[in-house]
């Protein structure tokens, strides 16, 4: 047996498993709503559960889709424009995902979190345990961080700051086995794949090096908060935590379903 299939053996035991996708993976090159992606992400992750697997769902997109329903060409930049906008985004990005996954015959269920939420024992019990009932009915939670409401303060901070960092928190807290970003690159390169063709994907990393973030630093789309950093950043937490962690492409979410069966998809960081 190969190295890098060793390495991904640990894939095969995977059976809780967090998913996040971002804003840029919920819209095409226009900046439109992907209804062709959010419709294969939803037939992976209904195919996933209906093998037994246990499947969360973190989306970011609230902003990103209500400024598309709203004609923005921009993310807003004031705090309470956001918040409008995160509020119509939430309703129509949810309303996309019921659609999709009606169609699956799953059922989802939507948890919005801040951080205080995790912060405070008696929300943090809440949380774990409608997290649980959902999971344990087979039902997928859907989760993005409550934008509308989510505002630091100088004594109270309740936003995590991406949907990255969100995800690697959902990940340690609800003890899943494995964490799998989709995002517009097919793993983690040692350079920009879109701008250096010579750029070679890291096939497996046992950990995250600030060389490795260093690497990582680059653009953000219009619409989002996340990159290849805090993507890294978020894999240094998992590993931190035991976690195993996937950096693939969003082109075609069924691929999912080829990586949890051990092919050599994206970046997998796993603990040494």
């Amino acid at each position: 047996m190969r190295m890098n299939e060793m390495n991904r053996e640990g894939i095969l035991s995977a059976e809780r498993i967090v998913v996040k996708i971002g804003t840029h993976s919920l819209l095409n090159s226009q900046n439109q709503i992907n209804f062709n992606r959010i419709d294969r992400l939803a037939l992976a992750l209904s195919t996933l559960i209906q093998e037994g697997k246990e499947v969360i769902l973190v989306t970011s997109g609230a902003i990103g889709v209500g400024s598309v329903k709203m004609g923005l060409t921009s993310r807003p930049t004031d705090m309470a424009s956001q918040q409008a906008t995160a509020a119509v985004g939430q309703v129509a990005l949810m309303n996309l995902y019921s659609r999709s996954f009606n169609y699956y015959s799953q059922f989802i269920g939507q948890i919005l979190l801040t951080r205080d939420i995790i912060d405070f024992p008696d929300s943090y019990n809440n949380y774990k345990n409608a997290m649980n009932a959902l999971l344990g009915q087979k039902i997928l939670p859907i989760i993005n961080e409550n934008d509308a409401v989510a505002v630091d303060e100088l004594d109270h901070q309740t936003r995590f700051g991406d949907n990255d960092t969100l995800s690697a928190l959902v990940a340690s807290t609800m003890d899943a086995d494995l964490l799998i970003f989709l995002t517009d690159v097919d793993g983690f390169y040692d350079d920009n794949p879109k701008r250096n063709p010579d750029a070679v994907r890291f096939d497996v990393l046992h950990e995250v090096t600030d060389d490795l973030i260093d690497m990582a630093k680059g653009d953000v789309s219009a619409f989002s908060t996340g990159g290849m950093e805090t993507k890294l950043t978020a894999a240094n937490e998992s590993l931190k935590s035991g976690q195993m962690t996937v950096i693939m492409s969003s082109e075609d979410p069924m691929l999912i379903l080829d990586l949890v069966k051990g092919e050599s998809i994206g970046t997998l960081f796993i603990p040494i």
